[in-house]
């Protein structure tokens, strides 16, 4: 399995400067109900992990505080400009991340530098994911997503009413080379507390199964699809925007990462629907104790808080998340 890379600038609330304007005018979200775009297709991707020199040298060289949000996931990281470092420290930055899970860095330049910019440094872990629906930047490309909950524009509430907005998931898994290393950066968030993501390491999900039911595991496959968003989605009606088709995947249960080597649970109660060469009552069975598994253990995943200029940089071949969603609207 390869990786694709998704950059996501994401505004949470929109505060206005003394002129009543947006404070990032060209991040606004810009849906077109008719708009196309091709997928990328099949790629070679070579991780730039492998690249990396283990003792990461050139990613903290500046680094003035590193410490770990949790025992088996999330590491926050002070000092670091990520869009400063050079191809040996972004070498580096994807492996920390696989082996972290999460990254936090603060105080980032990451808006500033630009669309360009930080389409050049992302592209640096592989070839730029395009969502099927998600809004991106008026001023930007397609390949920027913009997540974007304010009062002007209820889509992301709307579609979490009635249910838990907690859904724990791995981007794009319905893809066929689904996404790796992963950046968002946060434009503006609550002035309350809230708006977390929730990160959870499924290497640990893995490893803490038992032995026989880790080895019972091991070589089944399952259907990842996305039709249950495709179907959100055109509930907008005429505003529904649909750039892509339903995408469905077959990937393994147990993904081993391409550079740690390490074992990872490859299902989330999002996308993945079945298990292969199973009854669908013997799969319901089995996928729902494994999504209870990912979703009860705490005691493996970490909390991200955000702030404006952070960015958080994951590996989701090794890791879970979920929004929280527990602001109200109208706080901005």
């Amino acid at each position: 399995m390869s990786s694709t890379t998704i950059i996501t600038p994401g505004t949470i609330t929109r505060e206005k400067n003394e002129n009543g304007d947006p404070l990032y005018p060209g991040y606004m979200p810009f849906y077109d109900p008719l708009e196309k775009v091709d997928d990328i297709g099949a790629f070679e991707h070579f991780d730039p992990g492998h690249r990396a020199d283990p003792k990461l040298p050139n990613l903290l060289k500046t680094a003035t505080k590193v410490w770990d949000l949790s025992p088996h996931v999330g590491t926050e990281v002070h000092g670091v400009q990520l869009s400063q470092l050079d191809s040996a420290g972004l070498d580096e930055l994807a492996l920390l991340a696989a082996q972290r899970g999460a990254l936090v860095f603060r105080d980032q330049d990451f808006v500033d530098i630009g669309f360009e910019a930080q389409k050049k440094l992302v592209s640096h872990f592989g070839p730029l994911h395009i969502h099927g629906w998600a809004p991106h930047p008026a001023a930007g490309s397609e390949q920027h997503m913009i997540i974007y909950d304010h009062m002007d524009d209820l889509r992301v509430r709307q579609s979490w009413a009635g249910r838990s907005p907690v859904q724990w998931h791995t981007d794009q898994s319905p893809e066929q080379q689904p996404p790796g290393t992963t950046f968002i950066a946060m434009l503006e968030s609550p002035t309350t507390a809230g708006g977390d993501t929730l990160v959870s390491s499924s290497v640990r999900a893995y490893s803490s199964l038992s032995p026989r039911f880790r080895k019972r595991l091991e070589g089944l496959t399952a259907i990842h699809t996305n039709n249950d968003g495709v179907s959100q989605e055109l509930k907008q009606g005429q505003q529904a925007v649909m750039r892509r088709g339903v995408l469905q995947a077959e990937h393994p249960v147990v993904l081993v990462h391409p550079v740690t080597k390490q074992k990872a649970l490859y299902v989330n109660p999002v996308y993945t629907k079945k298990i292969v060469g199973f009854d669908q009552e013997e799969s319901d069975c089995i996928l729902k104790f494994l999504f209870d598994h990912i979703a009860k253990r705490q005691d493996f995943s970490c909390r991200i808080r955000y702030e404006a200029g952070t960015v958080l940089v994951w590996d989701q071949r090794v890791t879970n998340h979920s929004q929280t969603l527990d602001y109200p609207v109208g706080d901005h």
